[in-house]
This record gives C-alpha cells, structure tokens and sequence, in this order.
C-alpha cells in the first residue's frame, strides 16, 4: 500500500460564520495530501503532464465527522491500496493533530486522459513503475 501524511493548518480564510472548516475546503484539502503522496514517489503533476497525460477527478466522496477550527493542524493521510488498472482510487483520512480525533474521510477517483488526443487511457507504464514497489504482492 502506497500511504502519506501532510500536516497543514487551518487558515482563518479556510473557516466559514460558523467558525468550522467550510465543507467545500476538506475536497482542497485532500488535493494536498494528494499532491504531497505523487511528489514525494516522484510523481508530481509536473511530471505527467510532461509525458502527455492530465489527471482530472471523477468522482468525490467525504464523509464529515467531526469540525476542524481556525488554526488546528490537521494530519491528512493519504493512501492507495492497489495498483489501478483505469480509475485511480486515493482514499483520504483527515485528523486532528491535537484533538486526535477523525474530521472527515472519503476518497478520489482519477482517471489518466492523454493530452493529444482528449482520450480516457489506462494508467501510463511510467506511473505503474513509480508505485508498484509498494505493492509487492502485485507484481
């Protein structure tokens, strides 16, 4: 299993009147846990979009448990289970830091589209290559 943890805190612009996270924030936040995950495996987007892939989100799920406030720092953990045969799925737990407490979970699917063609692709070899030590099991 491929697994990250980002740590970020909450900015006061992140909040809305109710002094909570705003719910369309935790979707943000997943995109840095994310992010983080591919560019520590050395998969930043950079990266595919410069081998002719774009990567766009299909679908969302979050699940909100508890509010995160202004100024916590929350651990977002990312994980892939599998090696993705066409969508990649990126599931996502949110944490607080000092509370320890679950905030939200959910997941991203993201498929790979070639940038030539607009056309669905599976997974380039290049990006299997980058994960698939996690996955022994896989191989």
């Amino acid at each position: 299993m491929l697994e990250h943890k980002t740590e970020i805190r909450v900015r006061y612009a992140d909040t809305d009147q109710m002094q909570f996270v705003y719910n369309g924030k935790y979707l943000e936040y997943f995109e840095v846990g994310r992010t983080e995950m591919m560019r520590e495996n050395n998969l930043p987007y950079k990266i595919i979009e410069q081998n002719g892939y774009r990567m766009p989100v299909v679908e969302a799920f979050v699940k909100y448990i508890s509010p995160a406030q202004y100024d916590e720092i929350l651990i977002i953990e990312t994980h892939v289970e599998k090696i993705p045969q066409l969508k990649v799925h990126i599931d996502h737990i949110i944490r607080s830091k000092e509370r320890k407490v679950v905030i939200a979970e959910g997941y991203i699917e993201l498929i790979f589209i070639k940038t030539d063609t607009g056309k669905v692709s599976r997974p380039p070899q290049f990006f299997i290559d980058a994960i698939k030590k996690f996955f022994p099991d896989d191989v």
